[in-house]
């Protein structure tokens, strides 16, 4: 059979979550023994796509175009052309009025909340509406929805009015790099590059409003108070503008000597970044899995993370969780695990037997069996 998959991230120089999720599933797709054929396709870009698209895979670029004409024009002729039996998005919109079965994976409805159409850049919100539109009427017309954990599964189909049968969680898994094995010469070489300090602090630095930064810049102006910010704090993937705005509003400018800025770090340098964190904060309002929770623990490295939506669900039970409406829970449990060795070696050795739980091989295989659950 020809599977369709559309990866139209895979040329994006930046890379975040469900863009490295399918780029990992795709290299186990193609290490598997398989009758199919996969045919990839994506948007032209000035990058180069990654060196990993080989044996049954063929990688069609379409366009170019805006993003929602390359889907609901361009993407259905390509895959007529090239007889496709179903096709599988992977981004949470897909075609309209396909002819061929269709997997969609839903990520997450966040999009749906009218307040998400009001915020970020005017792309951001006008890709907002864009799905506001889509998702509802191609979760009604699939054969199988994918969503990445049982929080989400649950919101589909109640938010959706979908067919629970229809709705299958595959839980996503972290790249094999992220692990504990330390290569001492290539974190020193890292740090230098990066200007990191000895002793700090982990966040990642997305400044959209799930990401929860005031109330972290709340917590952390709370330790500064109590003369306990003894460490700093390295954010990536901010620009300084961004931050200088956001404690400017909170008047919390005092603060800047305390943060260190990294820029984007590459997924694949990632791991040296967790490796020489103390700690790692992971407390946004809202998760439909956070894939930095399990790359954090499969590196050593404890997380504090939120005890809504997703997360609890992907960091489990024993995890450091936290109110992530509360500065003073997000400050106190900073203060303890820094404070506290006997708690952050146990939150290290649970973590690397957490994230040992999660599988890209099972992911992909999972997705196969929807696959061939349709077409068989």
């Amino acid at each position: 059979m020809r599977i369709g998959i559309e990866v139209q991230h895979m040329f994006r120089p930046r890379k975040h979550g469900m863009d490295i999720v399918i780029l990992e599933v795709l290299k186990e797709l193609q290490e598997r023994p398989s009758i199919h054929e996969f045919y990839l396709y994506a948007q032209p870009n000035k990058n180069e796509a990654p060196a990993t698209i080989k044996n049954n895979m063929h990688l069609q670029v379409a366009g170019p175009a805006a993003y929602h004409t390359w889907e609901q024009q361009l993407l259905p002729e390509a895959i007529k052309y090239d007889n496709i039996n179903l096709l599988h998005c992977t981004s949470n919109t897909a075609p309209v009025g396909l002819k061929v079965p269709l997997v969609v994976t839903i990520h997450d409805l966040i999009y749906l909340e009218k307040f998400m159409t009001s915020h970020g850049t005017w792309n951001q919100r006008f890709g907002s509406l864009y799905r506001r539109w889509n998702v509802p009427k191609v979760a009604k017309t699939a054969e199988y929805i994918i969503t990445v954990s049982e929080y989400e599964r649950e919101r589909i189909i109640d938010y959706l009015k979908i067919a629970p049968e229809k709705v299958k969680t595959i839980y996503s898994a972290c790249s094999k790099h992220f692990t504990v094995d330390r290569d001492e010469t290539a974190l020193a070489i890292f740090k230098a590059k990066y200007q990191l300090p000895d002793c700090f602090v982990l966040l990642l630095g997305n400044t959209g409003p799930k990401k929860n930064l005031p109330n972290v810049m709340r917590a952390i102006n709370m330790l500064h108070a109590q003369g306990k910010l003894n460490f700093k704090l390295v954010i990536a993937d901010i620009t300084k503008s961004r931050l200088m705005a956001l404690l400017k509003a909170q008047g919390f400018e005092h603060l800047m000597p305390h943060i260190h800025l990294t820029g984007y770090v590459p997924n694949i340098e990632m791991p040296n970044l967790y490796q020489l964190a103390r700690l790692f904060l992971y407390p946004s309002l809202y998760e439909s899995f956070g894939i930095p929770i399990l790359e954090s623990m499969a590196c050593g490295t404890p997380v504090i993370t939120s005890n809504t939506s997703a997360m609890p669900e992907v960091a489990g039970k024993k995890a450091l969780l936290i109110d992530p409406t509360k500065p003073c829970e997000i400050a106190c449990m900073i203060k303890t695990v820094m404070e506290n060795e006997v708690i952050r070696q146990q939150a290290i050795r649970y973590g690397i037997e957490r994230s040992g739980l999660f599988s890209v091989k099972r992911t992909a295989a999972e997705i196969v069996k929807v696959y061939e659950s349709i077409i068989n």
